[in-house]
């Protein structure tokens, strides 16, 4: 880990063990597509791309002519966010056992881990990096108002039902954007269950509360979260006043069955 530059931090590794810990609790309470997406590494920060699809020919051979069989690659993103911690504050902490904030720690981890959900939930399509949301051959339907009772059970019926028609039989997840996930703890009319808790039976592997427009059903085929490096911090430079730290991890979806996705938009 020579890369995180740590020894010329001269900070205790009791510290760093907190400053890990801090990082990766912040990050953990954003993030929610690891919770039903499956996680494939660490691989290590040299993992910068991975090949996707199935090798074939870029065009037909001609008579006479050599084939070319390609392969096809997606990059695989290092997200990275700076911070600051006082000098004299990190002292005090040694040597007086004064309490250490770490709220900067904590944000640049939450930024970093904001990131990585924009990049499950829609990619960076302008470097063919697609998401959950934008999958171009992804199922797509229409909203109702879900703050009217049975709506939101139906429209995902719905939607489950495009899945198996496609041959997708779940396991189900959910995942609903800010105002349509807090409709779900509307009770069902003259009875105690709540939307959300009816849905979590339908969408075995969970309903989520996630940063996107709309709402997904995802079956649990539509692909995998292929990570390269861990969420860890680094050390960047002191300037006598601060110690500049980074925190970083590098990761990607790889969409390997689209259409195992039903987008809802209203």
């Amino acid at each position: 880990m020579s890369y995180l530059n740590r020894a010329q931090a001269a900070l205790p590794q009791e510290l760093w063990g907190q400053i890990d810990e801090t990082a990766r609790s912040a990050a953990r309470d954003r993030l929610t597509g690891r919770r039903f997406l499956d996680l494939d590494g660490p691989y290590g920060l040299g993992l910068t791309s991975i090949e996707v699809g199935t090798d074939d020919y870029c065009r037909t051979p001609g008579k006479g002519e050599a084939g070319a069989v390609m392969s096809h690659a997606i990059s695989v993103p290092m997200l990275r966010k700076t911070c600051q911690l006082s000098v004299r504050r990190i002292q005090a902490y040694m040597d007086m056992g004064q309490l250490l904030d770490l709220s900067p720690v904590e944000d640049a981890a939450e930024a970093v881990a904001d990131r990585e959900e924009e990049f499950i939930y829609y990619g960076q399509p302008d470097f063919h990096l697609y998401g959950l949301m934008n999958a171009p051959e992804r199922h797509e339907g229409k909203l109702s108002d879900w703050s009217q009772s049975d709506q939101a059970l139906n429209d995902v019926l719905a939607a489950v039902e495009k899945l198996e028609e496609s041959g997708y039989h779940g396991p189900y997840a959910l995942v609903a954007g800010h105002t349509y996930y807090n409709n779900l703890f509307r009770r069902y009319e003259n009875t105690d269950m709540l939307q959300l808790q009816h849905l979590n039976n339908l969408c075995e592997l969970g309903v989520y509360k996630a940063p996107v427009e709309g709402v997904a059903v995802v079956d649990s085929h539509v692909g995998r979260l292929v990570q390269g490096q861990d969420l860890m911090v680094g050390y960047e430079s002191n300037d006598g006043i601060h110690y500049h730290l980074f925190v970083n991890e590098s990761i990607v979806l790889q969409l390997q069955e689209p259409q195992a996705v039903c987008t809802m938009t209203d």
